[in-house]
């Protein structure tokens, strides 16, 4: 190998034991410093501000590691299978255990990230809910009287506000995965299926 590829692989192994390093640090401790990450990832802050000139880049990257992460559970849950209100289930089950692992570093992105930006990172799990939506509403379980993207912030926003809710000590985390499936399910269920 010559000595610029060996330049390159280093430089991947620092950015991946970075990366690892930072989503571990921000999933345990939201305010971790960067002089912590550079420490747990073994490299010096040089090296870490080389490859993430800012605590914004650090986070922006170990965001879109963390939804790829997601993506990869949430596609295991087989979301085509059952009906629609039966995948929703799963989908709110899977995703809070996801975001439950990832509450701090949620608080992390929010205190550098504006709410837009923060949403956009979830925008490849959102695309899985937004077509169970639909396929809902085609199934005839969910609301077709309120609009479609509005479904799909009510999820967004109601799993946000139950990692606040169990974070702040007023929802217990055991009863978080319960209350949130009836929550959303209550929320997007079509009135005339209510009861059935």
């Amino acid at each position: 190998m010559s000595r610029e590829g060996r330049r390159r692989a280093d430089a991947e192994r620092n950015i991946e034991a970075i990366l690892d390093a930072a989503l571990e640090c921000f999933s345990e401790q939201p305010d971790a410093s960067m002089t912590s990450i550079a420490q747990a990832a073994g490299v010096s802050r040089v090296t870490l501000y080389t490859h993430f000139p800012s605590r914004e880049d650090l986070l922006g990257q170990v965001l879109d590691r963390a939804v790829s992460n997601a993506a990869v559970v949430l596609d295991a849950e087989a979301l085509d299978e059952g009906t629609a209100v039966e995948a929703l289930s799963r989908l709110i089950r899977s995703a809070w255990h996801i975001l439950a692992g990832y509450r701090n570093l949620m608080t992390a992105a929010s205190a550098v990230l504006s709410p837009r930006q923060v949403r956009g990172y979830h925008k490849v799990v959102l695309q899985r809910v937004e077509r169970l939506i639909a396929r809902g509403r085609d199934e005839g379980s969910f609301r077709t009287d309120l609009p479609q993207p509005w479904l799909v912030t009510v999820f967004y926003s109601l799993i946000h506000v139950a990692a606040d809710e169990v974070g702040a000590g007023r929802l217990k985390q055991r009863d978080a995965a319960d209350v949130l499936e009836a929550t959303v399910l209550g929320a997007l269920m079509s009135p005339a299926t209510i009861g059935r």
